[in-house]
């Protein structure tokens, strides 16, 4: 099976509505099948039934499966209702693609058809005498399976949509995208640290944002056509008029109609960002719980803390995985995004919206002290973000938090304090000798 044809399928499986037409389409074929799989056994299989029992047992859960199928999407509504507003839009995503409600609603409405379909077969004398036995039991397998789930989609109800659920599941999803993205930062092709390359731009044909790069249609494109692509509009960015797909330089083939056709065929453009490649936006949405926390219509400082250790916990993780420098797409250029990126998507928005609040700018502080301890070679991205931090807060605080807040910050620090002392100093020797020769 091509790589093509799994992410279509595990993308269909993603969708509510996919699961359930497949578990809809079992369950006829189970209801259908007791009709004539009696005949297929070596043996008799007959119980004695009382008079329309099946029938009676059949009625009994079709109408049950209704009530708690409505009752299923109506709370399942409210649920990604709830996370659109208390959380951010970007979450509702990961609360459609829930794999326990999307189970427990297909085994919902599979019950339902399946208790259907079989009422409307006893009512025309499909079955025999042994169908209906294969029947009955196969009804008291189909009642068993509902109760499981019944069970666990009722457990699941105690947490599902929570802000804490929400944080950890976008938590997972920000965690999972970076992790991918620390492993092989530029998706197995070739680096790019210098100047875009100079060649021949191909387009989108309508703007939208980049959700998927299929790398080896690229990388056979290129091959075929004697061609080095750069990939400009890497998963997350917006491919529209000044942003191209790719730029298509060098070797001694020609940038023709069919090179232009495959190109865009190995873009998925779609009309939101989705997780699957795109490392910046599992770290866009945490941010943006946390900004919602802290709106004044909200004022939830606690959350927006629960936010900064997720966003620690994200980055730590990426930071302690080895980068594989292995080059699999000879032909393709990729710009990396940087952790420069990253930090300012997850902590430039607290720091803005939090910037009157000490407990949040305190544990923002300790947050970024801690990443740059964990990474000490890249140490100087997160100093020069708790100093905009700190710049930000002073600016908001009153006089005392803001020196305990200095102090806090002078001790999580000291490299940057040591650098703010001898620009003092150098500042106040400027000044002196200015006086002096006035």
């Amino acid at each position: 099976m091509s790589s093509g044809i799994r992410r279509f399928l595990q993308r269909l499986l993603k969708q509510v509505w996919a699961r359930a037409a497949l578990f809809t389409v079992v369950a006829v074929l189970f209801a259908l099948a007791a009709g004539f799989v009696g005949a297929l056994l070596p043996f008799r299989l007959v119980i004695d039934l009382g008079q329309d029992s099946v029938d009676s047992i059949l009625q009994i859960v079709a109408s049950s499966m209704l009530a708690v199928t409505t009752f299923s999407i109506t709370a399942m509504v409210t649920v990604y209702s709830s996370a659109t507003t208390t959380a951010t839009p970007r979450a509702t995503q990961l609360m459609v693609e829930d794999s326990t409600s999307q189970n427990a609603l297909s085994t919902f409405v599979g019950g339902f058809t399946f208790s259907l379909v079989g009422i409307i077969a006893l009512s025309t004398g499909y079955y025999g005498e042994q169908g209906r036995t294969i029947l009955f039991l196969g009804t008291l397998v189909m009642i068993a399976i509902i109760v499981v789930t019944l069970l666990r989609w009722i457990a699941h109800l105690a947490t599902f949509g929570r802000m804490s659920d929400i944080i950890d599941r976008v938590e997972a999803a920000a965690s999972t995208a970076l992790m991918a993205y620390a492993e092989s930062p530029a998706l197995g092709a070739h680096p790019l640290t210098g100047a875009d390359l100079e060649g021949v731009a191909v387009h989108a044909d309508a703007p939208g944002y980049v959700t998927y790069v299929d790398l080896p249609l690229l990388e056979r494109t290129a091959g075929t056509a004697g061609l080095t692509l750069q990939l400009v509009a890497t998963p997350g960015r917006t491919a529209d008029a000044t942003t191209p797909l790719v730029i298509a330089a060098g070797g001694s083939g020609a940038v023709d109609d069919e090179v232009r056709a495959a190109v865009r065929r190995a873009f998925r453009i779609e009309a939101h960002r989705t997780y699957e490649q795109d490392p910046r936006l599992g770290m866009i949405a945490l941010a943006e719980i946390g900004s919602r926390a802290l709106s004044p219509a909200t004022n939830d400082p606690g959350t927006a803390i629960e936010i900064i250790g997720a966003l620690q916990r994200v980055l730590t993780a990426a930071l302690a995985t080895e980068p594989d420098p292995a080059v699999v797409f000879e032909h393709l250029r990729i710009r990396p995004v940087t952790l420069e990126d990253l930090v300012v998507d997850g902590f430039r928005p607290l720091s803005r919206d939090g910037a009157g609040l000490l407990e949040v700018q305190a544990r923002l502080q300790k947050c970024l002290a801690a990443l740059a301890a964990s990474a000490p070679e890249q140490a100087g991205v997160f100093d020069a973000a708790a100093g905009l931090a700190l710049r930000r807060a002073e600016a908001a605080l009153d006089e005392n938090d803001a020196r305990e807040l200095q102090t806090l910050h002078d001790r999580l620090h000291p490299s940057r304090h040591l650098q703010r002392q001898q620009g003092e100093g150098e500042a106040v020797g400027e000044g002196a000798g200015a006086g002096y020769q006035a």
